[in-house]
């Protein structure tokens, strides 16, 4: 295999651009879908509470370790544990990363499908005038239809590759630039809209007055993976992103400034969503229903409702956007720097396989329901098998290999630039990825397989 040429290899042209392409990257359905219903489920402002500690803690040391990594290495996710590591198995983690990717995507797209299909919705306001039964009906029938969310998942995943074919600089970092400035000023517009209904006080206080006898082993797991999984950690996104980082930037800043926006956005979508939820009487454990159920039926019933369904269903698609192109990125580096393929062979032929398998995934929610394994369809075994398998593997012996088989003294030297800048929480992060780091992801992973709880 020929060597990579470095010197010519794209890579982020600024700190602001590397950032903002690493928190597009983890704000995504699961800040604006996932957490306010895990929110929701499990106590309100004690679960948040929780998650605050373990992303400072935990999650931040993890993503640090990965950025260390790749740009360490200058690879991709699999490249770089060959190169670090050459001739020892630790390329397996790399292809864990790969393989879960390529997983994720292909769900992902699917209930990012949904998004556009609610974003056509809205602009026709087909909402209008629908009773909740009605709307869950309606949604229950489109999933089902097959044909339909097929039609938006190709849609999307043509969005998606049609960054990424554009490379890092004038692709992933110049529309992440445009994408999250817009996030932010859509999710603060809907938060200001929500706490300004009547009766959104209660939704206020269930996000910001902590009842501490709600968190429980159970509220400490979900809190636990969700911190860990928010920051695309375990899928070689960061290894991959951090291998674009430019050898001046800050690690450590950039970790930091990634997980605060992160969660910064992730309580954002919750003020955007919960003084509504209250203010409309609606129980805020709805569950995975709540965005495509709930919240349209809030948006009738809401002043102005047409105008913040759109701004809404518009958010959700961008964020699912900003997302969905650091998974693929993931999968086209692999292909450009291991199999010596073209960017555009590689965006083309890496989104039209995850199409296909996507398609399978779709038609698993209806046609094809009954194609089962285990009692699951398609769709729920690659959601399963990342979420639950691959990923905390993946952040296991992540941390592992930086901690113990790369070392203190390789770590040091990438996160102070050669001895060029200060670390001083330097010893607690070593701490942390050797002993600590571990045993938190190992009970997320059996949690997740149903052995520990």
């Amino acid at each position: 295999m020929s060597q990579i040429d470095l010197s010519n290899r794209d890579r982020f042209s600024s700190k602001l651009g590397a950032i903002a392409a690493a928190a597009g990257s983890a704000i995504g359905l699961g800040n604006i879908w996932r957490f306010p219903y895990i929110t929701g489920q499990n106590g309100g402002a004690a679960f948040i509470l929780v998650y605050l500690i373990f992303v400072i803690f935990i999650a931040i040391p993890v993503l640090l370790s990965e950025f260390t990594i790749g740009r360490k290495a200058q690879r991709n996710a699999f490249g770089s544990f060959k190169l670090l590591k050459p001739n020892q198995p630790w390329y397996l983690i790399g292809l864990m990363g790969i393989i879960g990717a390529y997983m994720i995507l292909s769900f992902y797209s699917t209930v990012a499908g949904w998004t556009l299909e609610y974003l056509y919705n809205s602009i026709t306001n087909s909402f209008s005038g629908k009773s909740p039964e009605m709307l869950s009906s309606e949604f229950d029938t489109f999933a089902a239809n097959g044909y339909r969310p097929v039609f938006w998942q190709i849609i999307f995943m043509i969005l998606t590759a049609s960054i990424v074919i554009m490379g890092i600089k004038n692709g992933i970092e110049k529309y992440s630039k445009i994408l999250m400035p817009i996030l932010l000023l859509l999710i603060i517009a809907l938060a200001i809209r929500s706490v300004t209904l009547p009766g959104s006080e209660e939704g206020l206080k269930f996000l910001f007055t902590p009842d501490f006898s709600k968190i429980t082993s159970n509220v400490i797991i979900q809190a636990l993976g969700q911190g860990f999984f928010s920051l695309s950690i375990g899928m070689g996104v960061l290894i991959t992103y951090g291998s674009y980082i430019q050898k001046s930037d800050n690690l450590g800043n950039n970790a930091v400034a990634v997980a605060f926006l992160n969660s910064f956005f992730s309580i954002l979508a919750g003020i955007a969503i919960f003084p509504a939820v209250f203010a409309f009487n609606i129980e805020p454990a709805s569950g995975p229903s709540l965005v495509f159920i709930t919240l349209p039926n809030i948006f009738n019933q809401m002043p102005f409702g047409y105008f913040f369904s759109l701004l809404f269903f518009i958010l959700l698609t961008i964020a699912a956007l900003t997302s969905s192109i650091s998974v693929l990125e993931v999968i086209v580096a692999y292909a450009t720097e291991q199999l010596n393929w073209s960017r555009k062979k590689a965006t083309i032929i890496g989104a039209s396989s995850i199409t296909l398998t996507g398609i399978v995934c779709t038609m698993s929610q209806g046609p094809w329901s009954k194609l089962q394994l285990f009692g699951k369809n398609i769709f729920d075994i690659l959601d399963y098998t990342s979420a639950n398998i691959l990923l905390p593997l993946g952040g296991f012996f992540i941390v592992i290999f930086l901690g113990w088989v790369l070392g203190p003294k390789i770590a040091r030297e990438e996160l102070t630039n050669n001895g060029t800048t200060r670390n001083i929480f330097f010893g607690l992060f070593i701490f942390i990825i050797r002993y600590i780091a571990p045993l938190a992801i190992t009970a997320v992973f059996l949690n997740g397989l149903g052995l520990f709880n």
